[in-house]
C-alpha cells in the first residue's frame, strides 16, 4: 500500500479501497465527517453500475438511500408530459446527493439518469435510517450536506430570476468548471456538456446559447467544440460572470476542501 494513502476504517465494505477512499474525501462534505459517521456510511455502502443511458431513479420513485459519485457524470433532470426535458444538473464524482429524501420519506424529485458509463456508491435507506435511529446526532451532517445545495439553489434562482441571459449563461459555466474534476490540472478546463444540454440548464433557446456562447469565444474565453465546452481563461470568465464576494468566498472554500463536483456546482438539482 501507497504509505500516503489513508487507511480505510475497519468494517468498510472489501471493494472500498484507499483511493477510492481518498477520491471520497475530496468532497467537501464528506471530508468533514466525523470519522464515526464516515465509517458507518463505508460499512454499509454497496456499489452500482450503470451503462449510458440507464436510469439510477426516476421521479416518483420511493426513496432508496444516499447516493455518490465514483465515476462518470449522472444526468438530473425532470420530463414533462410533452417529453420535454429541463436538466438541472450534471453530477460528478466525488458528489454525494439523494439526501432529501431521507428527511422527508418522500418519492423522487427527479430523474437520474448515466451520461457514459457510471459506477456509484449507494447507502441503502433502511440500513442508514436503521444507524440513524441509534446514533441519531449524525442527522446533523445530513442537514450540513442540504444546506450546501440549498445555498448554491438559492443562487441559481436568482440568476434566473434577474440576470440577463448572457451573464446567466457565464455564471453557469464558471460554476460547472470550477467543480469539474479536471480544474486541478492545466488548461483548456473542458466541461464535458453540449450546447443544448446548457440551454436547457438555463431554459435558452439553442439559438440564444449558441450567440452567447460564440460571443464567449471570440474574447477568448472559451471554445466551442461537439460536445463539450472548453474554458481557456478562469479568471476572464469569472469577472464576465460577475460573482459576488459572497459568491467567491463559497467558491474559496469548496475548493479549499478539494471539491471537484458538477453536482454542487450546477445549481444544486442533484439531492432529488
Amino acid at each position: 500500500m501507497n504509505p500516503a494513502a489513508p487507511a480505510v476504517p475497519a468494517g468498510a465494505r472489501e471493494w472500498v479501497t484507499p483511493a477510492i477512499l481518498a477520491q471520497l474525501r475530496t468532497d467537501p462534505w464528506f471530508s468533514h465527517l466525523p470519522p464515526e459517521f464516515e465509517a458507518a456510511l463505508l460499512s454499509i455502502a454497496m456499489q452500482r453500475r450503470l451503462q449510458h443511458g440507464e436510469h439510477l431513479f426516476f421521479r416518483g420513485d420511493p426513496p432508496d438511500g444516499l447516493y455518490a459519485i465514483l465515476d462518470g457524470t449522472l444526468r438530473i433532470s425532470g420530463v414533462t408530459e410533452a417529453g420535454k426535458e429541463a436538466i438541472l444538473s450534471l453530477v460528478e464524482a466525488p458528489a454525494w446527493f439523494g439526501e432529501i429524501s431521507l428527511f422527508d420519506r418522500l418519492p423522487r424529485t427527479h430523474n437520474a439518469v448515466a451520461e457514459g458509463a457510471v459506477r456509484v456508491l449507494h447507502v441503502p435507506q433502511a440500513e442508514l435510517s436503521a444507524f440513524l435511529e441509534r446514533e441519531p446526532a449524525f442527522w446533523r451532517e445530513l442537514g450540513v450536506l442540504m444546506a450546501l445545495r440549498i445555498r448554491l439553489t438559492f443562487i441559481s434562482m436568482e440568476d434566473m430570476a434577474l440576470l440577463p441571459s448572457e451573464t446567466r449563461l457565464a455564471r453557469r459555466l464558471v460554476w460547472l468548471v470550477e467543480g469539474s474534476t479536471q480544474t486541478a490540472g492545466p488548461g483548456p478546463w473542458v466541461v464535458p456538456i453540449s450546447q443544448t444540454q446548457l440551454g436547457m440548464m438555463l431554459s435558452l433557446s439553442r439559438q440564444t446559447t449558441n450567440q452567447v456562447l460564440s460571443s464567449l469565444q471570440a474574447q477568448g474565453l472559451v471554445r466551442i467544440a461537439y460536445g463539450r465546452i472548453e474554458v481557456l481563461d478562469r479568471v476572464r470568465l469569472m469577472d464576465a460572470a460577475g460573482l459576488s464576494a459572497t459568491e467567491r468566498q463559497i467558491l474559496a472554500q469548496l475548493q479549499a476542501a478539494g471539491v471537484r463536483s458538477a453536482g454542487l456546482s450546477a445549481g444544486g438539482g442533484a439531492s432529488a
